[in-house]
């Protein structure tokens, strides 16, 4: 296999593995939905081989559960794993908000009020994938200054967990709260330089989403 060759199985692993990553956040596969290599690569135009490698990444993730030779599916919502996710989430993000606060310039914090602009908008119009969107930039900002790029790609691989829950019940747990208000109360913190006060106020926000992530499993809201 040529160096060319070997690029080019790379990119296209990389395509399908975010296609398929992105169609279960969206729900387009559904929590328990079966799938086969076969009939993804040939949806999406692709060989066999990079659909295979991007669903035994996206296995290690937890967002696929495969059992040889029986059965590959999307992995269903559980709610004891969803908080574990969550307390994981929280626990990084806290961590990097506490060692980025020093390191956030001032044309940081504008961007953060710029983006944060952004995702109100996107509430406003019921755009949940540009406010997903703009929610993650808006958060990855802080967690780039602490400059620990172990707590950003396992951020990275955690947050699609949760965003598929927050695409199905968008309005119940970001359309319906102040999200944009905690936004500008975190960036008056990080202006402040107090770092401890930001890393609590950010980690307030999982616990206030874990809560209602729970009360939509206790009515029975997020099963499939």
């Amino acid at each position: 296999m040529s160096p060319i060759d070997r690029v080019d199985r790379r990119l296209m692993s990389e395509e399908a593995y975010d296609r398929i990553r992105d169609a279960i956040v969206t729900g387009d596969l559904t929590p328990g939905e079966r799938v086969k290599d076969s009939e993804l690569a040939e949806r999406m135009g692709l060989s066999r081989t990079p659909v295979r490698e991007a669903l035994a990444r996206l296995a290690d993730m937890g967002l696929v559960e495969a059992k040889p030779g029986v059965y590959t599916r999307i992995s269903t919502l559980d709610k004891d794993e969803v908080a574990r996710t969550l307390a994981v989430i929280k626990a990084l993000d806290e961590v990097a908000v506490r060692a980025g606060t020093p390191n956030l310039k001032r044309e940081d914090l504008e961007l953060m009020r710029e983006v944060n602009e952004e995702f109100e908008e996107a509430v406003a119009r019921s755009d949940v994938r540009a406010a997903l969107e703009a929610d993650d930039r808006f958060h990855s900002i802080p967690v780039a200054a602490a400059r620990n790029p172990l707590i950003t790609r396992i951020l990275d691989q955690l947050h699609p967990q949760i965003h598929r829950i927050l695409y199905r019940k968008f309005s119940t747990l970001y359309g319906a709260q102040n999200t944009g208000g905690h936004h500008r109360e975190l960036i008056r913190i990080l202006a402040s330089g107090d770092a401890d006060e930001a890393a609590k106020r950010s980690g307030e926000h999982w616990i206030e989403l874990g809560g209602l992530i729970d009360q939509l499993f206790a009515n029975a809201e997020l099963t499939v």
